[in-house]
């Protein structure tokens, strides 16, 4: 019975209308926000590398003062599309109280010379006057891409300036205080001199959702719609390598055929374990095409050790 979802219907309608969506805005900053690492279901070796990393440093002065153990570094999520790396992000800054500062490619590129570079340099020197603060860089693959592969000079003086602010060269203080998580989809693509020692130099792989994570999911999916004893269990087997996105557009999904039938019948009926089992065999995993094309980098561009996780993962799932 712990598997059942108890039936549940929203008496009273949604509201409608109430404020449209933000304006653009230059640079996405947020204080200390109210997600945690235990807002994030499973994932327990994902919590205990960023607990390693920043986390148990920061809570422990005394010991990190003791172990020479500096409040500055950068740590890159990397894995399939839609597996929740900016979530991870969003509760590392919650844990740590500090301040979280959104990087993405608009953030950063101007048409005008130099200025391009002067946006990056005004962001960390954001971080550092607010510090302690998570820098979070989104896609970095698109923002911090191999020089080799960039005919554009512009693009190729983002990558070096990007590089000279995670040295905090720039700055006399330097980054004591601003941490620095990247995520990318393909890390493949990020330039290598981001991910040497005293930049991104610690690398963790966001697999999809594992059963924890997965029912976690779809109970939070599943909350606030009209469901009448969903076998979580079933489900939770049924979605496998389901990234967090497919999840949503399996509740999604299953919404739709329980109100098509309530609309054509004139009678509500509730969302069953059955339109989401049916619901979750007509998706297909988007992970797939991201881990058959990861399975040529980690058989044959293993270059030091740098995709050994992923190699490891590929095995115990018999991808190889």
């Amino acid at each position: 019975m712990r598997d059942l979802v108890g039936p549940r219907f929203l008496d009273e309608p949604q509201a409608e209308g109430g404020r449209g969506p933000p304006g653009r805005r230059r640079l996405g900053r947020r204080r200390p926000g109210a997600v945690r690492l235990a807002d994030v279901g499973g994932m327990e070796e994902v919590k205990e590398r960023l607990e390693a990393a920043f986390l148990a440093p920061m809570r422990n002065p005394e010991l990190r003062r003791l172990y020479g153990k500096s409040l500055r570094g950068g740590l890159l999520l990397y894995g399939p599309p839609g597996c929740g790396k900016t979530f991870i992000a969003r509760a590392v800054a919650g844990e740590l109280g500090a301040n979280f500062l959104t990087v993405s490619l608009s953030d950063v590129l101007d048409m005008w010379i130099g200025a391009s570079e002067k946006n990056i340099h005004d962001i960390f020197e954001t971080a550092r006057r607010q510090a302690p603060c998570v820098v979070f860089l989104d896609e970095l693959d698109a923002l911090g891409a191999k020089r080799s592969r960039t005919h554009h000079s512009g693009l190729r003086n983002v990558v070096n300036q990007l590089l000279t602010e995670l040295d905090g060269i720039a700055s006399g203080a330097g980054n004591e205080g601003v941490f620095v998580l990247a995520a990318t989809n393909v890390p493949w693509d990020v330039d290598i001199a981001l991910r040497r020692p005293g930049r991104l130099d610690r690398t963790l792989l966001v697999l999809p959702p594992d059963a924890a994570a997965r029912e976690s999911i779809l109970r939070y999916h599943l909350r606030e719609r009209p469901i009448e004893a969903v076998d979580l269990g079933k489900l939770v087997k049924a979605t496998e390598d389901f990234s967090g996105a497919d999840l949503a557009h399996v509740c999604e999904s299953a919404a739709e055929a329980a109100l098509l039938d309530s609309a054509r019948s004139g009678s509500v009926r509730l969302i069953t374990t059955k339109d989401l089992l049916g619901a979750a065999r007509q998706i297909k995993p988007s992970t797939e095409p991201w881990f058959a094309a990861a399975r040529n980098v980690a058989m044959f561009a293993n270059e030091g050790g740098l995709y050994d996780d992923l190699l490891a993962h590929l095995k115990r799932k018999r991808k190889l």
